[in-house]
């Protein structure tokens, strides 16, 4: 299908006949000679002599080329686009970030798993928020992991392949020994702050309390809060212990309740992947989608045209002027 872009270009199209009928013919007073004996020149050519301007008169082929040149030229500046068929693309309509622990503790290997074996926190962590991870198609994910310091792991993307393999790739340890669980919550604030989408939710699954930030957890919630991010919280070690390895859940349920969330603890891999299976449930899928059509301009084409049926028209006339004169 062909479209104009600026239609009411083509009004230009009689312009010239309205030049033509409506402005008086160009004048232009020349020298002349007289000749006195000027009667026998007359009846020696046998011409009828008439008084006036001469007026140059166009043949059939220079006015239908002129109009033709004219037409192609006024359709070119209406921009005429062959448009194709209809592109829908959906994009993302929601921004997850998940905040991994990898304190020391995280290498505690109490957690029960599906098979009633002990296993690492973190090894359990990974197995489930991987496939937690597969369940986000329609959304982008951003991975951060936190230990002593807080670090971005993986921006936001839709490449969940690419994602799972860079959590698969987190070890205990490697952001440092103890938990900056606040610091986590503001680096995930100022990450969140390059994205234009408004649905926004924080993960964050630790095992103990913060023990390095240097903001409170609670506090950076709150900002958190403002602009948007709804955070939940899991906690994963053992509220019972002792130390910096003591679950802190009343810092966990008071960090989701500044930001409106909710905390959920999991005692175990099955309890964990119940939660991560409630979360994907409450969160359905969600794009935003645009439409569009390509479109291909055919303005070249037309001044293309227009060059070439003048070019050929002045060809012409020259070729017949050269031919007459050598008659």
């Amino acid at each position: 299908m062909i479209e104009l872009a600026f239609p009411l270009v083509l009004l230009l199209l009689p312009l010239p006949l309205a030049v033509f009928y409506l402005l008086p013919p160009h004048r232009k007073q020349v020298p002349g000679t007289r000749f006195p004996f000027f009667r026998k020149i007359v009846v020696a050519t046998g011409l009828t002599p008439s008084s006036g301007s001469v007026i140059f008169r166009r043949s059939i082929l220079q006015m239908i080329s002129a109009a033709a040149i004219w037409g192609l030229l006024v359709v070119a500046l209406a921009q005429p686009e062959k448009v194709g068929d209809a592109i829908v693309v959906e994009k993302s309509a929601r921004d997850i970030m998940l905040a991994i622990d990898l304190s020391g503790s995280m290498d505690q290997r109490d957690f029960p798993a599906l098979d009633g074996s002990r296993t690492q926190r973190l090894e359990a962590v990974k197995a489930v928020v991987g496939k937690f991870i597969s369940t986000r198609e329609d959304d982008r994910v951003a991975l951060i992991v936190f230990g002593t310091r807080a670090f971005v792991q993986a921006p936001f993307t839709e490449d969940l392949e690419s994602l799972r393999a860079l959590l698969d790739q987190t070890e205990v340890g490697m952001a440092g020994p103890h938990t900056a669980l606040g610091d986590a919550i503001g680096l995930a604030i100022v990450t969140f702050q390059a994205s234009e989408i408004e649905e926004r939710l924080l993960i964050v699954l630790s095992d103990g309390g913060d023990t390095g930030s240097r903001m409170t957890p609670v506090n950076a919630a709150s900002i958190a809060s403002r602009y948007g991010i709804d955070i939940l919280t899991i906690g994963v070690g053992d509220p019972e212990g002792s130390g910096d390895q003591r679950l802190d859940e009343k810092t966990l349920e008071a960090i989701a309740a500044s930001a409106g969330g909710t905390y959920q603890f999991a005692g175990s891999e099955q309890a964990l992947a119940q939660i991560y299976t409630r979360v994907a449930e409450q969160l359905p899928r969600e794009v935003e989608t645009q439409s569009y059509r390509p479109r291909q301009s055919l303005s070249h084409i037309l001044l293309a045209a227009a060059a070439l049926l003048g070019f050929l028209t002045v060809a012409f006339l020259q070729i017949s002027t050269y031919r007459r004169r050598e008659a």
